[in-house]
C-alpha cells in the first residue's frame, strides 16, 4: 500500500544573525513499505526524523531525493485534484487531543468537517453527514448524545476518540498515528490501543504508527522500524526485533525499558 523508496530530506543552510548554519540532513536513504491491513511502527527518539518522514508521507513537505508511492501512485506527481482525493485515503491522528480539536466547534462539526471537504467523493447531504457522524461516534465508544457538545466537556481519552472518529470520516485506508496515546494516562492508553486494534480488524485499516514507546509498538504493531539520525537502523517483525535485536542502537533502546528483556 505505502512504499517509501530511498527518501532523503536535507534542509539547506540558513543565514542568521551570527553567520550561516550548515545544512541538516533529516532523512538519509529511508526505505520502508507497509502492506494493506498491516501495522508498521516507526520508533525513534526526539529529533530522529519521525516527524520529517510523516510530513513527506502527507505531502506537507517534499523529499530532496527518493519517492513515496501510495497504492502505486507517486505522490510527488499528483496534481491538486488527485492529491485531494488521496488525502481522503490517508488520514492522521495527532499526539495531543487537547490541541488538535477546535474548542469553538461542536463534535458534530469536528467530525463532519472532513465529509464537507471531501463531499465530491462521499456525496453526503447534511442529514447523511449527521447520521454518519453519529455512527462514527458509536464506533469509537461514544454516542449520538455527544454530537453537540464541545471538546472542553470531554476527558483526554474521549477527545482522542473524537480525533479518531474525525480521521475515519472520509473513509481512509491508511491511518498515520502520531504518538496517539503518549498524552494519556496509562489506563486510558490501553483503552485507546484496544480501540485501534478493534477498528483495524473491523474496517481493514492499515496503520503507520509513530512512537518513542517500544511497549506500545510491541502491543499493536506487526512490524517495527527503528530510526536514528534520519536512518533506518533496523526493521523487521516486531517479535523478532524484541527477541533478537541486531543493531547496537536497537539493543540500547530495548535495554532502557525495564519490562523488555534483551537477549545476551
Amino acid at each position: 500500500m505505502l512504499e517509501i523508496e530511498n527518501v532523503s530530506r536535507t534542509f539547506p543552510a540558513r543565514r542568521g544573525l551570527f553567520g550561516s548554519t550548515g545544512g541538516v540532513r533529516a532523512l538519509n536513504q529511508v526505505n520502508l513499505s507497509v502492506s494493506k491491513g498491516e501495522s508498521l511502527g516507526l520508533v525513534g527518539e526526539s529529533g530522529s526524523g519521525k516527524t520529517t518522514l510523516t510530513r513527506q508521507i502527507l505531502r506537507l513537505d517534499t523529499p530532496t531525493s527518493g519517492r513515496i508511492l501510495f497504492e502505486g501512485q507517486d505522490m510527488a506527481k499528483l496534481g491538486p485534484a488527485a492529491l485531494r482525493a488521496l488525502r481522503a485515503r490517508v488520514q492522521i491522528v495527532f499526539q495531543d487531543p487537547y490541541a488538535s480539536l477546535n474548542p469553538r466547534m461542536s463534535v458534530h462539526d469536528i467530525v463532519t468537517e472532513p465529509m464537507l471537504i471531501h463531499r465530491g467523493k462521499l456525496g453526503l447531504d447534511r442529514r447523511q453527514r449527521t447520521d454518519r457522524a453519529a455512527e462514527l461516534l458509536e464506533l469509537v465508544g461514544l454516542g449520538p448524545q455527544h454530537l453537540y457538545r464541545h471538546p472542553h466537556e470531554f476527558s483526554g481519552g474521549q477527545r482522542q476518540r473524537i480525533c479518531i472518529a474525525r480521521a475515519l470520516a472520509p473513509g481512509p485506508s491508511l491511518l498515520l498515528l502520531d504518538e496517539p496515546t503518549s498524552a494519556l494516562d496509562v489506563s486510558v492508553q490501553a483503552q485507546v490501543l484496544n480501540l485501534l486494534i478493534d477498528l483495524q480488524e473491523r474496517l481493514g485499516l492499515t496503520y503507520f504508527f509513530i512512537s518513542h514507546d517500544l511497549g506500545v509498538i510491541r502491543y499493536i504493531c506487526d512490524r517495527v522500524a527503528i530510526i536514528f539520525q534520519g536512518e533506518i537502523k533496523e526493521e523487521g517483525r516486531t517479535q523478532q526485533i524484541f527477541d533478537a535485536p541486531k543493531s547496537e542502537y536497537a539493543r540500547s533502546l530495548l535495554a532502557a525499558m525495564p519490562e523488555v528483556r534483551v537477549p545476551d
